[in-house]
């Protein structure tokens, strides 16, 4: 305990931020004026034994035993709390600061702020009250899809530390690669860590998904050996960091299952992605797989995936079908939760506790275990109301993968549009009761790889968005207030990019949402009765029928309520009656291409006018050889020309030459 501090104190970099610059922001601060002095003579006082050491280290400060400096740096121990061992106090005038805390944790949070709150003169004169809102503030790194090599984790460490960010989860094993050393299982290593292609893109999309062997010409991949993770575990405790390791069950197990196809229900390799639950061999397995994983990892909380379970053979495997007789089981997603129960209790009978994301959600999930919930506020009611706890992560707010500007002007990213602005408005608890909030442990960030095969682009998706999740999973921001936080974050990425050498997104640089999203159309056909002569897919329904009329144009996410999606043969066909005989001469439509979710430009565009409603003259038809583009892109299909008198307006898409959505906005009539 006594070396947590030093050690942590020991990585900090000379700071350059302005004091009012603080993330995540303390609950209860008051600025003062001046500065406690670093460069003078201090004294060191402390009631906290050797749990507290001189947090300005870094700065070669002078401090001394002198009797006569009556400037002093001051560390009181306060009652322990259990609730919220992070708490701390924090006092600094211009001849005393003061820190008291609890203990290790509380005086290393107190530190991280001192840290923030030092300049080059000192450090700013304030008063503090401190404690988290949320005991979980994660980050999760996905080291399966492309590996990251250990000094870049430690480089993660210290910077998340800086925000108190205190889980690092790390998604080490999936389809492309198994990044562990497990010693009982060497092929796991030597085989599944290592496949053909170093881009996950290119590996998944060519059909072949071949893995390697290591040493093999051109094979991508790496692992961790025991005693490496050992040493990033220590390292990261000392930082105030839990890393969480998560093995994935039963799904998104290929490399597994191809290492070892005993364990799947066919015995096949290529074939499987999903671990046989009848048989004995899996459970033997990932038994002592998880015994190696807590001899490595001390953290009470380890992850079993347990998403995405396809169980594609489940229900015509003999030893699948066997095990749901003989356990009463009446369906696959039951044979699952047994699955998932079995874990839960092996877990429980080692000390440790089960994680899992949503989908282990089943009324058989004994109570205790947690639920990572990535798909909404209905699946964290769920869980709860079966009397488990949460960490909440849902897409829509915590997955860094999607582009956090304007696509056109971004890397290649898996799809959407998650921009830091949105990420710090999530309210994790919003309309939840009091009894149900007492459920939630925290909230985390999950940066997927699969389109950042980089460090540098890994950090590029991370920062500045984990500041808004360090900042709501401290704070709590019950009221937000973003030009604040933005001020703030905007002087952190700098730090982060001249300091600390993060390849941070430049938020002074940030193009921001499609311009057309914010300001409303007027057209002829505003308001105007839509006609769909083939239905939009209820799951992209945007406003329902009026959606097209109703002069409101979509950004750049497809899912942001003002795009319709429309899928199938000759999908998009919708007649709009303008009311009237009027002359009209342009009919334009919006249309989004994003590859990665299969949305494509249409490959036919027609218009057609009609004055009965019976009779329609074509006016417009245009055809394009569909191309595959990486940045999603909005474009504007139109037919303009000479007037002609028109009450209702046919128009008609085609998809792509690749199949796929087609996804409109507006039909824009003038």
């Amino acid at each position: 305990m006594k070396h947590l501090f030093a050690l942590m104190l020991g990585v900090a970099a000379p700071l350059a931020l302005q004091a009012q610059s603080l993330v995540p922001l303390p609950q209860h601060v008051t600025m003062g004026k001046g500065q406690f002095r670093t460069d003078r003579p201090y004294r060191v006082e402390q009631t906290a034994g050797q749990v507290a050491r001189n947090p300005f280290n870094h700065l070669d400060a002078t401090a001394t035993d002198r009797a006569d400096v009556k400037r002093v740096v001051r560390y009181v121990m306060q009652p322990a709390s259990d609730s919220k061992p992070e708490a701390y106090n924090l006092h600094v005038s211009p001849d005393t600061i003061v820190v008291s805390a609890a203990g290790a944790e509380g005086f290393m949070r107190a530190a991280q702020t001192l840290q923030q709150l030092t300049t080059a003169k000192g450090v700013a004169c304030c008063d503090i009250t401190d404690a988290p809102a949320y005991a979980w503030r994660g980050v999760m790194l996905d080291v399966s899809r492309h590996f990251l090599p250990l000094k870049y984790l430690y480089k993660q460490v210290d910077v998340l530390a800086s925000y108190k960010i205190n889980r690092l989860h790390l998604h080490l094993t999936d389809a492309a690669g198994w990044r562990m050393e497990i010693k009982r299982y060497p092929r796991l290593t030597n085989f599944a860590a290592w496949r053909t292609d170093s881009l996950w893109k290119t590996w998944w999309n060519n059909g072949q998904r071949h893995y390697a062997h290591q040493g093999d010409p051109g094979a991508y991949g790496g692992y961790y050996t025991q005693d490496e993770l050992r040493q990033l575990v220590a390292y990261a405790a000392e930082r105030g960091i839990t890393i969480v390791p998560e093995i994935e069950m039963p799904a998104h197990s290929e490399e597994v299952l191809t290492a070892y196809p005993e364990l799947s229900c066919t015995h096949e390799p290529y074939k499987q992605a999903d671990f046989c639950p009848g048989s004995v061999a899996t459970y033997d397995f990932l038994e002592n797989v998880l015994k190696e994983v807590m001899d490595v990892f001390p953290s009470t909380d380890i992850h079993v995936g347990g998403d995405e379970a396809a169980k594609a053979s489940w229900p015509t495997c003999p030893l699948c079908q066997a095990k749901m007789r003989e356990e009463g089981i009446k369906d696959v997603h039951g044979l699952q939760a047994y699955l998932i129960a079995h874990f839960d209790k092996f877990l429980k009978d080692h000390g440790r506790r089960l994680v899992g994301w949503d989908e282990v959600i089943d009324p058989t999930l004994p109570a205790g275990a947690t639920v990572m919930v990535w798909r909404g506020v209905d699946k964290a009611r769920e869980a709860i109301s079966q009397g488990n706890d949460v960490v909440l992560s849902p897409g829509a707010y915590c997955y860094f993968d999607s582009y956090q500007d304007a696509p056109p002007t971004q890397p290649e990213a898996i799809g959407g549009y998650l921009t830091l602005q949105k990420v710090y408005g999530y309210v994790p608890d919003a309309g939840m009761t009091d009894a149900e909030r007492a459920h939630i442990r925290g909230i985390q960030g999950n940066l997927w790889a699969e389109y950042i095969p980089s460090t540098a682009q890994n950090e590029y998706m991370l920062y500045p968005r984990a500041l808004a999740i360090a900042e709501i999973g401290w704070n709590g921001t019950k009221e937000k207030n973003y030009p604040d936080f933005y001020r703030r974050a905007l002087a952190q990425v700098d730090w982060l990019r001249q300091v600390k050498h993060v390849n941070a997104f430049n938020l002074r640089h940030e193009v921001g949402e499609r311009p057309e999203q914010a300001q409303p159309v007027k057209h002829k056909a505003l308001g105007a009765k839509v006609t769909y002569n083939k239905p939009y897919h209820e799951a992209y329904s945007a406003a329902g029928e009026g959606s097209l009329t109703d002069g409101l144009r979509g950004g750049w996410a497809n899912n942001d309520g003002r795009w319709q999606g429309f899928i199938g043969a000759d999908c998009f066909d919708v007649t709009i009656d303008l009311g009237k005989t009027q002359g009209i001469s342009s009919v334009a439509c919006d249309f989004m291409q994003a590859c990665g979710p299969e949305i494509y430009y249409p490959s036919a565009y027609k218009v057609s006018v009609s004055t009965d409603g019976q009779h329609f003259t074509e006016v417009y038809n245009y055809t394009e050889q569909s191309a595959k583009t990486v940045q999603p892109n909005v474009r504007t299909y139109a037919w303009r020309g000479k007037s002609v008198q028109a009450r209702y307006v046919r128009v008609q898409a085609k998809p792509s030459t690749f199949g796929g959505w087609i996804f409109v906005d507006e039909v824009v009539v003038k």
